[in-house]
């Protein structure tokens, strides 16, 4: 299931094409759950794709830098010692 959601954010649709309007407030969230595949891979040549898909289709890629990937990896590895998810 994919959530999304937008903030403060306008659309213009004329002759078929789609123009932004208003101010450069906007902003998104996006939530992606019951995540079937994750995968990761270079991206460029300093940041790691992350891709996670759902068995609808739905997909979120992330774009990080590896020390951003590592610290994501030691907050999994200490969930691992203290949290009853990985039991």
């Amino acid at each position: 299931m994919l959530a999304l959601t937008l903030e403060e954010f306008m659309l213009e649709v004329n002759d078929g094409s789609i123009k932004n309007v208003g101010p450069t407030n906007k902003s998104a969230t996006v939530k992606l759950f019951d995540v079937e595949s994750a995968t990761a891979r270079e991206f460029g040549d300093k940041r790691v794709k992350l891709v996670f898909e759902d068995d609808e289709g739905n997909e979120v890629q992330v774009s990080l830098f590896p020390e951003d990937v590592r610290s994501i990896v030691r907050d999994v590895e200490a969930l691992e010692d203290d949290s009853p998810v990985f039991e």
